[in-house]
């Protein structure tokens, strides 16, 4: 092989031809703490890399989507909801010829911050951590890769590139108004722009996230017996796909309608975005992705028919799914199990494992609850339940 050939251009296959508003890994803004280039990676396979190894991704494999992990063991966890949506954001970056190894970076790490127990992990440890900020799992996810991380000699988190910090934390949006302290803290010594839109691989996996569990929570649902396929048909959106599912294979078993129907769906969504992304790119005319941050506007949308029609899915998932009593009865205990773990820590500091009461030293109350918060947040549902029956006499049964 010539001497030419030997870069990462070449050797990692990175630097492929990507539309001029796509992010260009070779014009890098880089990293907090500067370190030498890869020579078979860009930046952002390598900022991929290091997600995928770390202690943060493997946690995932054990925390609630919607149904706890040991419900049943064909339902999706955090992991696999974040495989789903890097499959469609890298999916919707090919189509629209963006950096896919960016966009698959910022759909595997935007979950980081997720508590045990889905959502009311998340709700149970906000409204403890109120006196001091609240919780925020975006901002959390944030403080995994940029401080609890710790794996390499030269530097606290992963040390990720700008832009997949960027895209972590606006990849719903500009942060105006109320930042949470995290961000805040952190923006200071990194300035991520938050006032202007995420590049076009941020806001892809931000709508891959959409559509995912927009699909994959009717699937669940489906098999945890809370909702039917008759109960679709009031649903625009799965009754049109099944009716033509239905029409074209009259006696195809429930089992294989419902699969027909997400992929489906899938894949009429993800077509909607590339067709109505492309319809916005073309009108806004972006030269760079310096145009896209000064847009002023998402770009990577569905079309006003697809999001009216996501809306109502959204609303049925939410009075159907979500909020069925099966699941209120477990989000209950498990809100119970958060609450109770988050206030005997901050009461007695000698029920916090060893290492943490060590190593994560904290001077006032603000301070241990950071550091409470912290550590319930990294907590695997299986974990929290653990560390429940150790320091209780009783522990409701998440069943």
């Amino acid at each position: 092989m010539s001497d030419e050939r030997l870069n990462a251009g070449e050797i990692g296959f990175g630097y492929r031809p990507r539309a001029s508003y796509a992010t260009d890994p070779a014009a890098t803004r880089g990293r907090l703490v500067p370190e030498p280039e890869s020579a078979t990676r860009t930046p952002f396979q390598r900022d991929r890399d290091r997600i995928i190894h770390s202690t943060a991704f493997r946690r995932l494999k054990h925390k609630t989507q919607v149904f706890i992990a040991h419900e049943g063991d064909h339902y999706r966890t955090r992991l696999t909801h974040t495989i789903e949506v890097s499959q469609i954001a890298r999916a919707l970056a090919r189509a629209l010829r963006l950096d896919e190894d960016l966009a698959e970076a910022v759909a595997l790490v935007h979950d980081f911050g997720h508590t045990p127990f889905g959502h009311t992990g998340e709700d149970a440890l906000d409204a403890k951590m109120k006196p001091w900020g609240g919780f925020d799992h975006n901002a959390q996810s944030l403080r995994i890769v940029t401080e609890l991380e710790r794996r390499y000699a030269q530097f606290d988190g992963l040390n990720l590139s700008w832009e997949t910090l960027e895209g972590l934390v606006k990849h719903n949006g500009p942060l105006t108004g109320d930042i949470p302290p995290a961000i805040a803290e952190y923006n200071a010594l990194h300035d991520l722009e938050l006032d202007r839109h995420a590049g076009l691989e941020a806001q892809a996996a931000a709508i891959a996230d959409d559509i995912a569990y927009d699909t994959h929570d009717i699937d669940d649902g489906l098999r945890a017996g809370l909702i039917s396929l008759d109960m679709l048909e009031d649903v625009p959106l799965c009754a049109d796909i099944l009716h033509g599912v239905r029409d074209q294979y009259p006696t195809l078993d429930p089992v294989r309608t419902a699969h027909e129907l997400m992929r489906r769906q899938i894949t009429l969504m993800v077509e909607d975005v590339i067709e109505t992304a492309g319809a916005n790119l073309a009108r806004i005319a972006p030269q760079s992705v310096l145009d896209v941050h000064e847009a002023g506007e998402t770009l990577v949308t569905f079309s006003p028919a697809m999001r009216k029609a996501e809306t109502e899915l959204k609303s049925f998932l939410y009075k159907c799914l979500y909020r069925h009593p099966d699941v209120m009865d477990v989000r209950a205990d498990a809100d119970r199990i958060v609450r109770d773990l988050f206030d005997r820590y901050m009461e007695d500091d000698a029920a916090l494992p060893e290492d943490w009461r060590n190593d994560h030293i904290a001077t006032d109350e603000a301070g241990r609850a950071r550091r409470v918060g912290d550590f319930l947040a990294g907590m695997t549902d299986t974990y929290a339940q653990r560390e429940h029956r150790r320091l209780f006499d009783r522990t409701p049964d998440l069943r």
